[in-house]
């Protein structure tokens, strides 16, 4: 008789309801045991052990948010990279860029304990190869992984029968602060005052460093001891009226903030009002002089509107799919290759205006590019030189991924005309008629008057996400509020 329990991490997944989401591994917390989490590092490793990339005796280095259930977590992963003969490698609670930026360069794999801009009930683990991050592939090769759960090792309830400590934490932020001090010169952003939302991000002191360094004059605010969900597609009522009252108070060039684990930015200009993290990276990727740009589906399309890129690739949502294809641009010749996603996060494929390439989100880069990119004439002036198209996003939270799936494909169903026409029944009162439809991700649909609405259940949470186009604010929220309206009080009652 075994005291080791023989399963595979896709076995694990679906017992403990942990799965993959657009980036990385979520879940509850409670579902999030030691035990979970320890099989999730052990396939982990055990994959790259396939590809070449870990053997025992190797560095694995770790990092984490502020999240109550942080340290927990990173003590199970750290306890599994011990067990496989691993030495863990602990960075402290640094930004995810930050750990990125260490590990690719030391030619390390290393993991993130973070749910980012979800709530505190939640939280999970981002992977990462020596050289990037984990793909869509490197996922279906870990799930396939054996993992030898030893029981003795684990109590009733998942936790780890003995305490195990973190060795302790190495200084990695200094170089991270480095890279745009070097980049952008010590007096990019001289005479700009900022401040700085730091709420319970984990890069909310690293951030102002940052700014410090390049001149300019930071004011800190809003800085939580409880964890606060900031989301950077969905910013909150209660976030889009502090920024616009500290505007007001403090009379600043821009108010900078970011998610949870400092790898999505958020930017607001001098009257208080966010940028949309889609408008973000266009501002970006043209101060950069990148020639090749990719997105997913959901960013706003005055990407193409300005005509600034050569060679422009939409994808579905989520990073592993616009890091695939930033090396099929790569591959394809591109040397000024970039990529960024609607909730802000900038990826940088090539070495590019004196930056190495860190082909995962940052949030820092967007901020400073914006930033220098304004000048003297401020950042609401830099947006309206912009082709007129805003996005706005919003989500119907604790809404069942299945009840969402299921109301996707009911408006899908029959042939395009038939699709069309049960489109315009739903929506037409507020978008008029339909004429084109894209599956990339979710449902995109474009309007006769070029407004668009996106739908898509969320990778990471049971939510259902919208995305809404039009060429004013108000009509992209006015559109944005309607179909989640009609989703929620007509579509969700067709599927029950």
């Amino acid at each position: 008789m075994t005291n080791t329990c023989e399963l595979t991490v896709g076995q694990l997944m679906a017992e403990s309801g942990v799965a993959f989401g657009t980036s990385g591994a979520r879940g509850t917390v409670v579902a999030m045991t030691d035990r979970v989490c320890h099989g999730y590092t052990v396939g982990f490793l055990r994959h790259l052990e396939t590809l070449g990339e870990f053997a025992p005796g190797n560095r694995v280095a770790l990092a984490g948010d502020l999240r109550p259930s942080t340290p927990r977590i990173l003590a199970a992963c750290a306890a599994a990279i011990r067990d496989l003969g691993g030495v863990p490698v602990y960075c402290g609670l640094v930004p995810t860029p930050t750990l990125a930026l260490h590990a690719f360069a030391q030619g390390i794999p290393s993991l993130m304990v973070t749910g980012s801009h979800i709530p505190a009930d939640r939280n999970g683990i981002k992977f990462y190869r020596p050289r990037g991050e984990v793909l869509k592939d490197d996922e279906a090769g870990m799930m396939a992984q054996p993992v030898a759960i030893a029981a003795r090792n684990f109590d009733a309830q998942g936790a780890l029968n003995v305490t195990e400590t973190l060795p302790q934490a190495i200084e990695i932020v200094a170089s991270y602060v480095e890279r745009y001090r070097q980049a952008f010169g010590g007096e990019a952003l001289k005479g700009k005052r900022i401040g700085m939302y730091q709420h319970s991000a984990v890069g909310r002191d690293v951030v102002l460093e940052i700014l410090e360094a390049l001149g300019a004059q930071v004011t800190p605010l809003g800085r939580s001891i409880e964890f606060v969900p900031v989301d950077t597609e969905a910013v909150r009522e209660e976030d889009v009226r502090l920024a616009r009252d500290w505007a007001k108070k403090f009379g600043f060039d821009a108010i900078a903030s970011t998610d949870g684990d400092s790898d999505r930015p958020l930017l607001a200009d001098e009257n208080g009002e966010w940028l949309r993290g889609d408008v973000l990276g266009v501002l970006c990727a043209r101060q950069l002089g990148a020639d090749r740009v990719v997105t997913p589906v959901s960013s706003n399309t005055v990407l193409e509107e300005t005509g600034a890129f050569a060679v422009t690739e939409r994808t579905r949502i989520g990073s592993p799919y616009v890091i695939a294809g930033m090396n099929g641009q790569i591959a394809a010749g591109g040397t000024r290759v970039c990529g960024y996603e609607a909730n802000g996060g900038f990826l940088l494929g090539s070495d590019v205006a004196g930056l190495s390439a860190l082909p995962t989100r940052d949030a820092v880069l967007p901020i400073v590019a914006a930033l220098v990119a304004a000048g003297g004439g401020g950042l609401s002036a830099l947006v309206a030189s912009l082709p007129p198209r805003v996005t706005y996003s919003n989500r119907i939270e604790n809404f069942p991924t299945a009840t969402s799936k299921a109301i996707l494909a009911e408006l899908e169903e029959g042939d395009t005309a038939a699709q069309l026409a049960r489109i315009e029944a739903a929506f037409g009162a507020v978008a008029g008629k339909p004429v084109a439809i894209d599956r990339t991700d979710g449902l995109r649909i474009t309007f006769a008057s070029a407004d668009v609405i996106h739908l898509r259940p969320s990778g990471n949470a049971p939510e259902l996400r919208c995305y809404s186009e039009a060429r004013t604010a108000d009509r992209a929220r006015q559109l944005n509020d309607a179909a989640l309206r009609m989703v929620r009080e007509d579509l969700a009652g067709t599927v029950a």
